[in-house]
């Protein structure tokens, strides 16, 4: 009968990524400003069962966060030094839009206790968000290219993980990840580091006082098998919001 509920369902878990804002190349447009984040994430998250949602910087609140179930810190340019306490060396390039908006999505997350991955850029955000610092330049901290061999170009490294830690669960297994970045975590704040490349590089801090808090510095959403997304997306599945059903009736609408 019209009007009656239908089965019950539960829709796929939202996840919000953190955008870029860059002058961008399309059809007969040059150097137009434009909202964008590479595919990539989009399509680990959606192989993971998840429904990605691309979220603009934005710093005047963190409001999405009640219709999201995880956020995913996306790469990108640097973090801005003064929000760590040191000042620019000439080779940071950093996006001060960006951070606003990030640190304001991420304090919402972590308050309403959502599932955050931070993807290279995000986990060095993650740490200056947990009150830790950065190191400007790695290469003069490591004396090599080798975490950015080329512009555009991965490199790969040997990766080991903490015992027992939430990174070691989600990649076990794997001892070898891809890598593009000129910066690096140096004081992790009130976060645990829990890898490191075989340079002793910080490659995954996380949060054990939160259900699911990760920070990686590599990209796994450009890998064969972007694990950390997947495990982003099972934990926003049991978020409060992703555990709503919704009703189909026979017409088609729905009704929460």
């Amino acid at each position: 009968m019209r009007g009656e509920p239908g089965p019950r369902t539960v829709r796929r878990p939202l996840i919000g990524i953190s955008a870029y804002v860059e002058p961008a190349d399309w059809a007969v447009w040059r150097g137009v400003r434009a909202v964008l984040v590479p595919e990539a994430y989009v399509r680990a998250v959606t192989a993971a069962g998840g429904r990605a949602v691309v979220l603009p910087p934005d710093d005047e609140d963190g409001d999405v966060l009640a219709i999201l179930d995880g956020l995913l810190l996306a790469g990108g340019a640097d973090v801005g030094p003064g929000r760590y306490g040191q000042s620019p060396d000439p080779r940071t390039e950093d996006r001060p839009d960006r951070d606003a908006g990030e640190l304001t999505l991420l304090a919402a997350a972590l308050d309403a206790g959502l599932p955050v991955l931070g993807v290279c850029r995000g986990m060095q955000l993650l740490a200056v968000a947990y009150g830790g610092t950065l190191h400007q330049h790695l290469p003069d901290v490591v004396g090599h290219e080798a975490h950015r061999p080329a512009p555009g170009v991965y490199g790969a490294h040997p990766v080991r993980f903490a015992p027992g830690s939430l990174a070691a669960t989600v990649l076990a297994g794997v001892d070898q990840v891809n890598s593009y970045h000129h910066q690096a975590v140096a004081d992790p704040g009130r976060l645990v580091v829990t890898g490191w490349a075989d340079d002793g590089v910080i490659e995954a801090v996380e949060d054990p006082t939160l259900p699911f808090v990760l920070g990686v510095q590599w990209h796994p959403e450009n890998e064969a098998d972007p694990r950390p997304v997947t495990a982003l997306v099972r934990a926003a599945e049991g978020s409060p919001v992703a555990a709503r059903e919704v009703g189909v009736d026979a017409a088609g609408s729905t009704a929460v």
